[in-house]
């Protein structure tokens, strides 16, 4: 394996909580090489068949890996279930290529997390409260520079409460328009039901995602328009109703 260059310029200009990540080009060291590893055998042939019994339909992740080396894959977001079960879903062979956008007050938040987001997720920590943009910046350069790179993100930037999809945050486009990186719709069903918000540990069932048509860079009002059209083909529900439709309803009854 090739020797780590720590006078690499975009390791001696990463902020400090973001330098233990294994990013940047391959130089991903075999210690997380093996535990992801023992992560998607577990995830895999373990959790994802015998206690979550996860279904994909549409088209084949390894037919999409095929024609786009670097996609960001978006979904719904209601349960701590989401980002794993895409993972899931995703063969193995092509998990070094994968990474997470993952919220760093929870997934760094302690020794245990942040080994786990670390080693087993490949999780890029989002600072919420950021407002010097390093996060942003830093998936900006990963890609623009990284010659393959599936970056699963939820735009709408927090879990929702009631498995109603909400409006989009217009991170995903800043990243997508910039790098001209096309988004991979995806869509999970009963997300909400096996893990909702607030409940300890996920419930056993059935999880089915959705893998649906890649979107082209685009504002945020287009990219969700898009997602919605798609997304009330499989479930017409997914969204709350407009608040002057809700408003109307409530006045004629």
């Amino acid at each position: 394996m090739k020797d780590w260059n720590y006078e690499n310029e975009q390791w001696t200009k990463l902020p400090t909580y973001l330098k233990h990540l294994p990013l940047f080009t391959r130089h991903i060291d075999s210690f997380s090489v093996f535990m992801r590893f023992l992560w998607s055998i577990f995830l895999k042939n373990v959790a994802f068949k015998f206690y979550i019994r996860l279904e994909v339909k549409g088209t084949p992740f390894k037919e999409i890996y095929k024609t786009q080396p670097k996609l960001i894959i978006i979904s719904n977001h209601a349960s701590h279930l989401d980002a794993v079960s895409i993972a899931a879903s995703i063969p193995r062979r092509y998990w070094l290529n994968l990474y997470i956008a993952a919220a760093k007050d929870y997934f760094f938040s302690n020794g245990l997390f942040t080994f786990f987001s670390q080693h087993c997720l490949g999780a890029i920590p989002i600072d919420r409260k950021d407002r010097r943009g390093e996060a942003i910046n830093l998936i900006l350069k990963l890609l623009s520079e990284l010659p393959r790179m599936w970056l699963i993100i939820f735009p709408e930037g927090t879990r929702s409460k009631d498995g109603k999809i909400q409006e989009f945050k217009r991170g995903v486009s800043i990243f997508s328009e910039r790098t001209q990186t096309p988004l991979l719709f995806t869509y999970l069903e009963g997300n909400m039901e096996l893990w909702p918000k607030g409940q300890p540990i996920p419930l056993p069932g059935k999880l089915v995602l959705h893998v649906g048509p890649v979107h082209p860079p685009g504002p945020i009002q287009q990219v969700y328009d898009a997602y919605k059209a798609w997304v009330v083909t499989i479930n017409p529900n997914a969204f709350a109703a407009p608040k002057e439709e809700a408003q109307d309803d409530s006045e004629q009854v």
